[in-house]
């Protein structure tokens, strides 16, 4: 039967739900209570935003001495690869790297400054840079994944799977999708 993983992004997503606030401690005493609990992942921040460096740095040190059990601390980035770059200084060995996949997404976000090609590139060279700076683990999100279309989409995760990615993450940014939607997708 195959094994099943939970991943929490309470402390990446979560904190940036509307009047929701968690301090460092807090964060840090949740990744502890998720490894207790035998959560496989814990998405735990922004490597590359200074405000964060000292949060994951201590996370990371308190991992290493047996704190968070087995559970595996896993920073964010945008596909960015000077965004990769900047958190790798952090010591984090776990990255996801995101990007937006839908037409709408690419078009408002970006403004034409980037299409679904430029969507590809920015994705492979932030994830070079990942596995070229020492990265153990990295997922690729298709951000919006659920409004992009399915060839763009399939050429996405293979042009991923490519630069080094272990796996792609289906995100479902303004939750379009359903269980069976996603089934038949």
């Amino acid at each position: 039967m195959p094994q099943v993983y939970f991943i929490d992004v309470t402390n990446r997503d979560g904190v940036q739900t509307a009047r929701i606030s968690l301090s460092k401690l807090q964060k840090t005493m949740l990744n502890w209570y998720l490894g207790q609990l035998g959560i496989h992942q814990s998405e735990l921040g922004f490597p590359f935003i200074g405000h964060e460096r000292n949060y994951i740095m201590a996370n990371l040190a308190l991992q290493r001495k047996g704190a968070m059990a087995k559970m595996i601390l896993e920073g964010w980035c945008r596909a960015v690869a000077g965004d990769v770059q900047g958190g790798l200084t952090t010591g984090v060995k776990h990255l996801n790297v995101s990007i937006p996949t839908s037409d709408q997404m690419i078009v408002n976000k970006f403004g034409g400054r980037l299409d679904r090609e430029g969507i590809i590139r920015e994705m492979v060279e932030a994830a070079r840079a990942a596995r070229e700076g020492g990265m153990e683990t990295l997922g690729v999100n298709a951000e919006d994944a659920s409004r992009t279309d399915l060839e763009f989409l399939v050429d996405f995760g293979q042009a991923a799977r490519e630069a080094g990615a272990d796996r792609l993450r289906y995100c479902d940014t303004i939750g379009y999708e359903t269980p069976d939607s996603i089934r038949e997708r």
